[in-house]
């Protein structure tokens, strides 16, 4: 029997491997966050700063904040039970979570912070990069970080974006020539960039900032530049507290301590 390609096509799309809603939703799992504690779930990256805002307003109010990052997979099934609070590294990344955490709403996202595109390079720059132009020279040994359709993070797509933004194709099979590694999260492509020993990696300010001792950060010309937002999303049924620490979390205070890392309004 003949099935037209286009007709198998939509049969393989609806079938599970294509769901990735399905792939950590747990729909046993009952949403209950009211806890008295305000909980806030997230990839890595801007828990540092996040950290910071915490700590001040647990000790103004006396009410605590416990902030949980790292890859989706180490907390999903936490978060599908008790987060008050999701935030997003990126609209595209808070897009995928809301195909798992089915409480929370598009309608209810905010964006709350904006920050650029950067190349991470090795304490010293001893390469002597000083702008994007340098990583399409031959040699260059570059990490970037994408989702390969498997890990929901902030860097998926970023480096064909700054490497088409002019839209010449010969910069984007120049840097891709370099890559080494497509690093699944921040976290893996921070890992690889030492391993690997790896000259560059396209990521964001705040990785460079909190990883001094092994980074330094060149600026992506503003031509180039990609920014991306963090943005937040809170349950329905969050404890009270938490609508007043996102409150706090944009507040004039909040605002100096998170541009310690980058993070801009």
């Amino acid at each position: 029997m003949h099935i037209s390609p286009f007709l198998l096509f939509g049969i393989l799309i609806a079938t599970p491997a294509f769901a990735q809603q399905t792939a950590l939703y747990d729909p046993t799992i009952k949403h209950v966050p009211k806890d008295g504690i305000v909980t806030l779930y997230g990839a890595g990256g801007p828990h540092t700063a996040f950290q910071k805002v915490a700590n001040v307003w647990q000790a103004n109010t006396g009410k605590t904040v416990k902030i949980v990052a790292g890859p989706e997979a180490t907390w999903s099934k936490d978060a599908q039970a008790n987060a008050d609070i999701i935030w997003g590294t990126s609209e595209q990344s808070m897009t995928a979570f809301l195909e798992t955490y089915l409480t929370f709403a598009s309608e209810n996202v905010e964006p709350i912070y904006i920050r650029p595109t950067i190349i991470a390079v090795k304490a010293g720059n001893p390469k002597g990069i000083t702008g994007f132009e340098d990583l399409l020279k031959d040699g260059v040994k570059i990490i970037v970080t994408e989702g390969a359709g498997v890990s929901n993070n902030s860097g998926t797509g970023t480096w064909e974006d700054v490497a088409g933004r002019l839209g010449r194709l010969s910069d984007v099979v120049a840097f891709r020539r370099n890559i080494i590694t497509y690093a699944k999260g921040s976290g893996a492509a921070f890992k690889a960039f030492q391993e690997m020993d790896a000259d560059a990696w396209i990521t964001w300010p705040d990785w460079p900032i909190t990883h001094d001792d092994v980074l330094d950060q060149v600026d992506i010309a503003p031509d180039r530049t990609i920014w991306r937002d963090i943005n937040v999303v809170l349950s329905p049924d969050a404890d009270p507290e938490a609508r007043e620490f996102l409150i706090f979390l944009v507040s004039e205070e909040a605002q100096k301590i998170m541009l310690t890392e980058g993070w801009t309004r």
